[in-house]
């Protein structure tokens, strides 16, 4: 199955006359309501932070004295005495850098073009702008989303592969890679395609 759509030549070479189960091209590199997701967080976490500059800074740039504590000690800071903001002006602003990197990231990422996909027996090829990478459909944890009209949808697929990644508030996760397929066509008749491939190399994995 296909979307009656041209490949690039470099992903044509690739594939050679491997057989296709589909090919379909991404509207987006991410799905909708991630970005909305990375623009949300980025957008409440610089608000918040921008609570610190104004309670830090509102006073001393009308020209009056602000106090707060340094290491336990009440301290004065005013127009002739800015050096005890430094450290916390510091901390806050790469905090604040980093809200605004998430929502820059979300908004950049409703426009960011998607690429390439190919399915076939043994495995899942995405293509993007020269770059080709071959996945495996062993290498897929089976556990997939899918979110639309069969006109039009994104599948959200689940990796066996992924990362450790550090947290603030408790102990450090695990995170699995994931591969999102946003804004395709046929959306549910791909993702059967997809779950029927995955099943097919686990049952050959376990008779191994």
């Amino acid at each position: 199955m296909s979307a009656n759509i041209a490949l690039p030549q470099e992903l044509s070479s690739s594939l050679g006359s491997e057989a296709q189960d589909f090919a379909i091209k991404a509207e987006r590199a991410l799905p909708v309501r991630k970005c909305v997701s990375l623009i949300v967080l980025g957008l409440v976490w610089t608000v918040f932070m921008s609570m610190f500059w104004v309670t830090l800074l509102g006073p001393v740039l009308m020209g009056q004295e602000a106090t707060f504590k340094v290491n336990g000690v009440q301290t004065a800071v005013g127009p002739g005495n800015l050096a005890p903001l430094l450290f916390p002006g510091l901390v806050i602003g790469v905090l604040t850098l980093a809200g605004l990197v998430f929502l820059l990231w979300g908004v950049a990422s409703l426009f960011r073009e998607g690429g390439y996909f190919v399915g076939t027996a043994s495995r899942l090829v995405f293509f993007k702008k020269g770059n080709i990478r071959s996945m495996d459909w062993g290498n897929f944890s089976g556990d997939i989303e899918v979110r639309g009209a069969d006109q039009k949808g994104d599948i959200s697929l689940r990796m066996s592969s992924g990362k450790m990644e550090s947290s603030r508030y408790g102990r450090d996760r695990y995170v699995a890679d994931m591969i999102y397929m946003a804004g395709i066509p046929n959306v549910f008749e791909i993702e059967k395609i997809i779950r029927k491939r995955i099943s097919e190399k686990s049952s050959l994995a376990q008779k191994a």
